[in-house]
Formats: structure tokens, sequence, C-alpha cells
């Protein structure tokens, strides 16, 4: 049988431009061979649509959707389709109302529905508040040059669950199991099939704990495992596609691009003849490519094609600036460098020589007058303090104002620059420098930051060197420097990574990590009480295994100790 891996971008919502995605990569894939094409979880809606599946008229226009594809298949040579979607469960008097499911269409007609049963409710999911989990799983029959094959459906987290993979389960049900179980005496000596359509977002290591676990669950069984995963960003999320088949022996013998749409066919007769396409790219590309990814669909998702950037001449601003250029072309990014009287002239000459580099529009608004007047209106109040932390907040804030103000003259969204590390200790302003429609490196430590911006400079030297190599400044004050408030970052960094992503106490990170246990204990205690800041920030994109937004979720009114 030659399955097509569909591994499309849709856009949440948009039910005609999804259902045209699908129909074209079907007839692509009818033109190589494909007895059936498969394609990701909730294809028709995109993934994820969280409360719009409240509304009724969501869910009629997701079912219209899947019947349009479906009639598709109803014309001459056609090849069966699988496709995601959510359809009502109006008529059952209990449950949810809601079903994720996976339609076999052939012929014109809907031939097998299966119901997802593994819901998953960790990190960024929380699909059980929407749907009905299914009471049970069926194996179904798909058309065929040779006539009818057995295959087993299964939906995304329902392969995630192989007893023999992983060290402890979510669940207590295997679907994968329990199909296979269900498989025919009359069958074994046909190739078995299993196919997962997904929607699994990209984090660090994901692609390889995917290949991984489905080479293990294929072995397992003796069967060729197929998963078409969707591509693309949808808010925080990015996924990245790298959709597979692997065969009985858990070798790939079919791999799909990752972050890219793509359409790979495989056959489950040409036993032994991997295709070799095995990804074997780092992760420092693979973060790149995620958040040029991201920033490119976050920004046309949402109907617009321009970015705005505040270039202060740090390094974080300058990767920003290097991934939108990718994302969005240098014709629809703008950089605006704003000075105030304790930016060095070096970061001035920075920010303009990336600019030159990145060949897009820089323009320079000194916020001296600005920073200035507010002083003049705040002098009443303030007469007899030193200067501080306000007068610092004031001028990045300031800065804030002109670039939403440009913002909303010029229709551009405004991506801040904001890191991990600086969003963990809260060390960045409320409505100042965290002013934005997104947080592009909001999930990238500081230390990774240099890594990103040495792989930026992998062909030619777009961020400058002097950028790179000065050390970390607000530039708030006379001689500032991160380190004036903060640890080194490549101590900082792995006290954090630990707190945040892994929830280790302080004991635990200090011994790990042979650092003194108060300078854990003081780097937390910033942590938790930067929680109202990060609850106001933009959304970030997620390319770790724990980001900041909604798959971290904690209380701001909290007394914890640390």
């Amino acid at each position: 049988m030659k399955i097509a891996l569909a591994q499309i971008n849709p856009t949440v919502g948009d039910f005609v431009g999804n259902t045209r995605k699908i129909i074209e990569f079907a007839e692509r894939a009818q033109g190589l061979g494909a007895e059936l094409v498969m394609f990701p979880e909730l294809a028709v809606c995109g993934y994820w649509p969280a409360d719009l599946l409240e509304k009724k008229a969501f869910i009629a226009q997701a079912g219209e959707a899947l019947q349009t594809v479906c009639e598709w298949t109803g014309g001459p040579g056609r090849p069966s389709i699988l496709c995601g979607g959510v359809l009502s469960m109006d008529g059952i008097a209990e449950g949810k109302k809601v079903r994720n499911v996976a339609v076999l269409m052939e012929r014109g007609a809907m031939k097998a529905v299966q119901q997802k049963m593994l819901l998953p409710f960790y990190d960024v999911f929380d699909e059980q508040r929407y749907f009905e989990p299914a009471a049970g799983q069926k194996l179904s029959r798909v058309a065929t040059a040779d006539g009818d094959e057995l295959i087993a459906i299964t939906i995304c987290e329902d392969a995630w669950n192989d007893k023999d993979f992983w060290p402890r389960r979510w669940y207590r049900v295997d679907p994968v199991e329990r199909l296979m179980e269900d498989w025919p005496a009359a069958e074994r000596g046909k190739p078995r099939v299993i196919l997962n359509i997904s929607a699994s977002p990209y984090w660090q290591g994901k692609r390889e704990v995917r290949r991984e676990m489905l080479g293990a669950l294929a072995r397992r069984h003796g069967a060729f495992v197929a998963m078409a995963n969707q591509v693309g960003g949808n808010d925080s999320l990015i996924f990245d596609g790298s959709s597979l088949a692997v065969g009985p022996d858990g070798e790939v013998v079919k791999q799909a691009a990752s972050f890219a749409e793509d359409l790979v066919v495989f056959d489950t007769e040409a036993r032994g003849q991997g295709s070799g396409d095995r990804d074997q790219e780092d992760e420092i590309k693979a973060t790149w490519d995620a958040l040029v990814l991201g920033t490119r669909d976050y920004v046309r998702k949402c109907g617009f094609s321009k970015a705005l950037i505040g270039l202060s001449g740090g390094i974080d601003s300058a990767l920003v600036a290097a991934i939108a250029v990718e994302a969005l072309g240098a014709e629809n990014v703008m950089g605006v460098g704003m000075p105030s009287e304790y930016s060095s002239e070096g970061s001035k000459d920075d920010a303009g020589d990336l600019a030159e580099r990145l060949g897009i529009r820089f323009e320079m608004l000194a916020i001296h007058d600005a920073f200035e007047a507010v002083m003049k209106t705040l002098q009443p109040l303030f007469v007899g303090t030193p200067f501080g932390l306000a007068e610092e907040n004031a001028q990045s804030r300031m800065r804030g104002v002109l670039l939403m103000a440009l913002s909303n003259k010029f229709g551009a969204l405004v991506l801040t620059t904001g890191n991990k590390s600086e969003m963990s200790v809260g060390y960045c302003t409320l409505y100042g420098d965290m002013v934005g429609a997104l947080a592009v490196i909001g999930d990238v430590m500081k230390t990774r930051v240099y890594a990103l911006s040495h792989y930026a400079n992998r062909e030619r030297e777009i961020i400058p060197r002097a950028t790179i190599e000065k050390a970390p400044s607000a530039e708030l004050r006379p001689d500032q420097r991160d380190t004036d408030s903060l640890p080194p970052y490549e101590v900082l960094d792995p006290i954090l990574e630990a707190y945040v992503e892994r929830y280790w106490s302080a004991e635990q990170i200090a011994a790990d990590q042979q650092v003194d246990v108060e300078l854990v204990r003081q780097v937390l205690k910033l942590v938790e009480r930067s929680e109202y800041k990060r609850q106001q920030a933009a959304p970030v994109l997620k390319v770790t295994r724990k980001s900041f937004g909604m798959g971290r979720r904690f209380p701001i009114a909290v007394k914890v100790q640390v």
C-alpha cells in the first residue's frame, strides 16, 4: 500500500483555506500514486482551537469542511483520505459535546470515524476540557489496488503510551495495544500498519524522542508506523512537522522535512528499502528554524506583514532582528534606535551597523527630551529622592510608547526582545521593553542567545562581532552591567533551567551545580517575585520543554518558600 504523509500548515479557524490546502495536497499525492493520504490531527480547523470548540458554529463549519474533503474522494481514481477534525456529539445525552476524530474518507463517503481516546492534560495541552474520550477503538479497512487492507488508526497521544518505552505512563490504557490484540489471525501474514495523525508541538529534543518512540512501537508490534504531523506556528506553539514512517524493524523508511510543508510517499511493500532521509540537523539549527517559522506564522496569521524592533545595539535585539528578516524579508522589518544619554556611542553604532548588514530600514528617535519632560512632571513628587529604578524604567517606558505609536501608525507588529533569563528573574520592564505582540526569544536562555547569534553568522557576519563580544548592559544608568544585578549568565542560566523547566529545589540545584545554596535561593526568589510580570508579557514562542505561558501555570498572589 502506498501511503502519503501530507504535512500541512493550517490556520486555526480558516476552514476554507485549510480545506483548499488539504485538497491540493491530496491531488499532488494522487499524482504520486498514493492510495491513502494522511493529514494531521484537527487539520480542517488547525490546532489549537481552544474555546472556539465551545461555539456551535465552529463545530458545524468543521463538519462541513470534512464533508467537502470527503466529496473530493468520490472523483475517479482518487485516493482515500485520513483526515483530522472535530465532530459534534449532538444527540448523545452524556459527556462532552465534541469529539476529536480521524475520519477515513473513501469514494465520497466517510467510511470510518476513529475517536481520540487519550486526551492530554499536561503542559500546553488541555484536551479533557473540550473533548469526550473514545470508549473504545476499532480496526479499519482501506481500499487499495489489491483489495481492502486492514489498518489501525490512532490520533497523536493514542500512540504515546507504550509501556515498554515510557518509564512511567500517563494512562492505564494503551489504544495501540488494544488494536493490535484485535488483529485477525488471518491477517498475520500481511504487513501490519499503524497510522497516527498528530499535532505534536516542537521543543528541543522532541523529534528524536518521537523517532525513538515510534520505532519502539513498530518493533514491539511488528508493524509499519506512520505519523503525519502538523507544521507551522499557531500562537505560542510551533509544530515542526518531521512526519515519518518507520518499518517493522524500527528503522526510518521515510522522513518529511522539519519546519516546512512537505509531502512524502512510502510503500508498505518496499521492505528493507529505507530512504535514508533521517534528519540529522542539530538543535541550534532546529531552534533557529522554529523561531523563524513561529515568527512568520504569528505575524501573517494575525493579518500583518511587517514588524518593528527596538534596536539597542545589544545581542538580544540583534538576534530578534535577524530572525525577523529571515521570517518576513528585510523590506518588512524596521529597526528603531532610541538612545538616551546613557547609551554608549558603541551601542548606537552597533545598531546602525546591524541594520545595514540586514538591509532593513533604520530610524533613530532619541528619548532624551521625552524623558526630561516626564522627569519634570514627576519632579514635585520625586524631589529629594535619589536616581533609581523609577528613573531607569521610565526610559524603557518612553521607548515602549514610541514603538507602539509607530505600530499604530504603520500597522506593524512590535517584536519584544527579552530573553528567558531576563523574564525568569524579572530583569525587564513592564510597559517598557516588554511592550509588543510577540516574545520571539522569550523561551531562549541568554547563553543560548549567543549560540543562536553565532548560527545567524554562519555564512557571513550579520550580527556585528562587537555586539556579540560586549558585556551585556541595559544602559539605563552610567556604566551599568547586567552583572551589577545578576550572577554571570553562565552561572545563572543552569540555575534557571533547573528551577523553571524541571522544578528542582534550591538544595538540589546547589548540589548538582556546585554553587552556593544562598545564591540559588536569591535567584529563585527573583523568579517567584516576577510572576506578575510574566503573566502580562507578550506570547512566547515555545522551543523548550517548559516555556512561560499556558504550559507553566502558577498563581501570582502566593507565598512560596525557596
